[in-house]
């Protein structure tokens, strides 16, 4: 389900995950990172807590609106390509972001900049993402 979720499968994922922790409930190891995350940002609880009304809200940028889910699944898609250090070179990023800020959390707000601006850029011309606009980026933080 996670390799290529929809849209509405990854809300449900972060809604499950976060009543499940706090249910006390036994959670897989994917859920308890995302759980973990969700308890960084409290300012996603109530929405997280609240899925018949947020499961399906859209968010619009232009009017100054963060997206909750997006926002929770980039901390997710950086922890992985931390772990696993694909693409090559973006676990040693992050241990330098981590040293200059102090913080692994800044780290990854740092790099989900780049992330961002690196899809955003696909998007926009219709390309794969390119690894090289995200290092770039990287190296400017």
């Amino acid at each position: 389900m996670l390799f290529n979720p929809s849209r509405d499968d990854a809300r449900l994922f972060l809604f499950e995950s976060w009543r499940k922790r706090r249910a006390n409930e036994l959670l897989t190891p994917l859920e308890a990172l995302l759980a973990q995350l969700i308890e960084m940002h409290p300012e996603y609880h109530a929405i997280l807590e609240d899925p018949d009304r947020y499961q399906h809200r859209d968010y619009q940028p232009e009017q100054g609106e963060a997206n909750p889910f997006l926002h929770l699944m980039m901390h997710l898609t950086i922890e992985e390509q931390v772990s696993i250090d694909q693409p090559p070179g973006i676990r040693a990023h992050f241990t330098r972001l981590t040293h200059k800020f102090q913080s692994e959390h800044d780290a990854q707000h740092r790099i989900m900049d780049c992330l961002g601006e690196m899809i955003w850029k696909a998007q926009r011309n219709g390309t794969q993402p390119d690894p090289q606009i995200y290092f770039a980026c990287l190296e400017k933080q």
